[in-house]
């Protein structure tokens, strides 16, 4: 099944969303960003800090967003800002399905929550001189709904202290997701470290399975999608990337 992506941007943030109810989507983007915001100008360390937080604010009064990246974080030892690209993107494809779609894809950065009737092929992308810029993943229906979490050391915007084309990790929990996809990207220097790093992300609760791809290098473990290749002419136009990069 053909699915057409639409782009939908907001403020620093570019979204490829594939729903039935578009603008329900779009109108909980925009809610959520609110929220997030308005909760850092009365706590700004929440949006600064690269270690969990403790906060002064009971749970249970805490926006959605907030309460879900301060669980990743809980979880993973970075800050919750870590966990941002994939809860919105969860949140996002929630509305979603509430509001009555029974397709949904939603990307954020590379960050993507799944919940579609019929698989899904992803693509990855580790750069363009890798041995492995043909490789994708196929997403069975059951396995849905799926958060799919990328993070690279050498592509895009975002902060990383590691040493790796990209760390891939797969959840229910795309917040979580997102997440444990930095750590493990700021954990890989060398070729070394690949397996303990595969190994501790898999042992943190909610993740099922990982991957990382490294020069020629390749790892994977616990559960993930079937690896398959793809011959697709038009992969470049279909890379999802931040509008200021030249990869």
């Amino acid at each position: 099944m053909h699915r057409q992506l639409r782009e939908f941007h907001y403020k620093e943030a570019h979204f490829h969303i594939h729903t039935e109810v578009w603008d329900e989507v779009c109108s909980r983007i925009i809610a959520d960003r609110q929220n997030l915001e308005s909760f850092i100008r009365e706590s700004p360390d929440f949006k600064t800090s690269l270690v969990p937080l403790a906060l002064e604010v009971s749970e249970d009064l805490l926006p959605e967003s907030v309460r879900r990246m301060q669980n990743a974080s809980r979880l993973t030892g970075l800050g919750p800002m870590a966990a941002v690209a994939g809860t919105m993107a969860q949140l996002a494809a929630e509305q979603s399905k509430k509001a009555g779609s029974y397709q949904t894809i939603v990307e954020n950065g590379g960050d993507i929550f799944l919940d579609c009737r019929e698989e899904v092929v992803l693509g990855l992308y580790p750069g363009r001189n890798s041995p492995f810029a043909n490789l994708a993943l196929r997403i069975s229906s059951d396995s849905m709904p799926l958060a799919v979490c990328t993070s690279s050391g050498r592509m895009g915007h975002s902060l990383s202290f590691g040493d790796c084309d990209i760390v891939t990790v797969f959840s229910k929990d795309a917040s979580l997701a997102d997440a444990a996809a930095t750590l493990g990207c700021n954990s890989i220097q060398k070729e070394e470290d690949i397996e303990p790093v595969l190994n501790h992300l898999i042992s943190i609760k909610g993740i099922q399975g990982a991957l990382v791809l490294r020069d020629d290098r390749f790892g994977a473990a616990g559960s993930i999608p079937e690896l398959i290749r793809t011959g697709d002419p038009d992969l470049m136009n279909k890379v999802s990337r931040d509008r200021k990069s030249n990869f």
